[in-house]
């Protein structure tokens, strides 16, 4: 028997995973814009050097929002799982969400070793000197992670488009949206990092959010009738 305390626990749930599928790409979004302006072909150690010594305070602490940010994607990604499994799908999105999780914790990974800098410059250490020493781990950590991340992100969006859980353009859209969120920590250009990205994720995940919440209002409304 469905009783009001369970439909009021059931709408409670739902309100809450729309507002963390909407939060994740707004935090992506907030953390990459804090992220001091690094353009051109990444990775380049002397662009690092400069704006870490530059403000060395904001340099620690967007890198500490995008490992939060970080978090906050995957936390939205087991919701949309949640929402495609009550659309009916069974296991696309849940092999997606495996590889969502795992490139999303190898992402995450990278603004720790970008503390290093805040290290060296305490120090007195080059800079630049220090950002080249890391890439032998930091570029493979980023391509793997962002492989990984672009596999589950792909596996979403056929969920999104095999379960119809919104309409066929949209669903279309929001499949592109996530596609290219993937494949955008790939490519190795500033622009496309920090702007391209989040953009991207906010395009997939926002409409995702609004038709959580919709679904929520949908059983209130017909309860009220």
């Amino acid at each position: 028997m469905y009783t009001d305390t369970d439909e009021t626990t059931h709408e409670t749930s739902a309100r809450g995973s729309a507002a963390i599928v909407a939060i994740g790409p707004l935090l992506l979004l907030g953390a990459l814009l804090w992220h001091p302006p690094l353009p051109g072909r990444l990775p380049d150690s002397n662009a690092v050097a400069d704006a870490a010594a530059a403000d060395t305070t904001t340099w620690g602490l967007s890198h500490l929002a995008l490992a939060i940010a970080s978090a906050m994607i995957v936390l939205a990604f087991v919701a949309v799982r949640g929402h495609l499994r009550d659309r009916g799908d069974r296991s696309m999105s849940a092999v997606g969400l495996g590889f969502v999780v795992i490139g999303s914790t190898l992402y995450a990974v990278l603004p720790g070793m970008e503390f290093s800098l805040l290290a060296a410059d305490e120090t007195g250490a080059d800079l630049a000197a220090t950002q080249d020493a890391l890439e032998s781990w930091f570029v493979p950590v980023l391509i793997g992670g962002s492989l990984l991340f672009a596999i589950g992100t792909t596996l979403f969006a056929v969920a999104v488009v095999r379960s119809a859980a919104l309409g066929r353009t949209e669903a279309l859209v929001i499949a592109g949206a996530l596609v290219f969120f993937g494949l955008s920590r790939l490519v190795p250009i500033g622009v496309v990092q920090f702007y391209v990205q989040p953009a991207a994720a906010l395009l997939a995940l926002l409409p995702i959010a609004a038709e959580i919440a919709a679904r929520t209002a949908r059983p209130a409304r017909a309860g009220a009738a």
